[in-house]
């Protein structure tokens, strides 16, 4: 993140940049520019305005109702990026916003609840994609990346929504003129695939991604930025439909709650992992369980609290009793407590 800040000086100085244009590094960062590149081309993403004063954050809150995402320009780990639930807690995140990016545009969004949360990391070459794959979070959007559970390939996200990506990708990576590494982050819900963000630099995904695909991700996007072939190192593209073949990969993130005391293990925008492993398995939850085990996270001896999204309440309602037979003592939300007891 830090060289990406430093493009624009260095370009301005005359310092040869390699890859990616400096401009267009800043048409992905500045958030206004990313926004109105993206109506440009015709990639959906969740309504937005620039913010320009407080008064006009509000208006665009009462037009698109809360909750609305508070997005700095120039930031890593989703810092002073906030979700408002209401007119208070927006009145706070525009203090953080303002405090943290005070030379760049801050963007105010709406916040869409219960979506999935897609990315696609890749390579590109004069604005086409000449390594790619997508892969879900696991939690839903809303969760900083960081500190989602990442699957590869995925396996809850339809054929439409796979192709929606695709095309998206294809049109980001060409309208930004993309030379390197490259992670494009969507959110989807029912037949709407939005973008949300690009980066242009290696995500901390594209290790995960390297090891899952059997490709070095990094290799292929030097290789690019300094106009050498790539064709020997058989990368995988948007249309490659047998890799990874026969394992799925899994990537938990790691917190450090047990070690800080009063520490909120509650997941936002803004990212809290310290660390993250990757297993792989012959099934997703083979990988899932493995990757959990491996973050040392201890199974319960005797309670658990239980809390699942709306949409999987009923189904849940099985596995709640299997772990109630097991002997566990179980706690729920308030919602995911009413399902259970309607089910008894």
């Amino acid at each position: 993140q830090i060289p990406n800040g430093l493009a624009i000086p260095l370009d301005k100085a005359g310092v040869k940049i390699l890859g990616t244009p400096a401009d267009m590094i800043d048409n992905a960062e500045d958030r206004n520019k990313f926004s109105g590149a993206m109506d440009d081309i015709g990639v959906q993403q969740p309504a937005w305005s620039e913010l320009t004063s407080a008064e006009s954050a509000f208006e665009f809150a009462a037009k698109v109702g809360y909750p609305v995402l508070v997005r700095p320009s120039y930031v890593l780990s989703g810092a002073a990026m906030n979700v408002a639930y209401n007119d208070e807690q927006l009145r706070t995140c525009l203090g953080e916003a303002a405090e943290v990016s005070k030379e760049y545009p801050v963007v105010i969004s709406d916040f869409i609840e219960g979506a999935r949360e897609i990315e696609m990391d890749g390579v590109g070459k004069d604005g086409e994609l000449i390594a790619a794959a997508i892969h879900e979070h696991i939690e839903n959007a809303g969760v900083h990346s960081g500190d989602a559970t990442l699957v590869l390939p995925p396996h809850t996200i339809s054929a439409y929504t796979k192709e929606r990506v695709r095309d998206a990708s294809r049109k980001i990576v060409k309208r930004l003129n993309i030379t390197g590494p490259v992670n494009i982050q969507f959110v989807a819900k029912g037949t709407d695939v939005m973008c949300i963000e690009t980066n242009v630099r290696a995500s901390r995904s594209f290790p995960f991604v390297s090891k899952t695909m059997g490709v070095d991700y990094i290799e292929a996007a030097t290789r690019a930025m300094v106009n050498e072939d790539t064709s020997d190192m058989n990368l995988p593209t948007l249309d490659t439909r047998d890799r990874p073949n026969g394992y799925v990969g899994v990537k938990a993130p790691m917190f450090s709650f047990t070690r800080l005391r009063g520490a909120d293990p509650v997941l936002g925008v803004e990212m809290a992992s310290t660390g993250e492993v990757a297993c792989f398995g012959a099934s997703k939850e083979e990988a899932f369980l493995k990757s959990l085990l491996s973050t040392n996270f201890k199974l319960p001896d005797k309670n658990i609290l239980i809390s699942v999204e709306a949409a999987l309440q009923d189904k849940f309602t099985h596995s709640a009793w299997q772990l109630h037979e097991m002997g566990y003592k179980l706690f729920a939300t308030r919602k995911t407590a009413a399902v259970l007891e309607k089910n008894r």
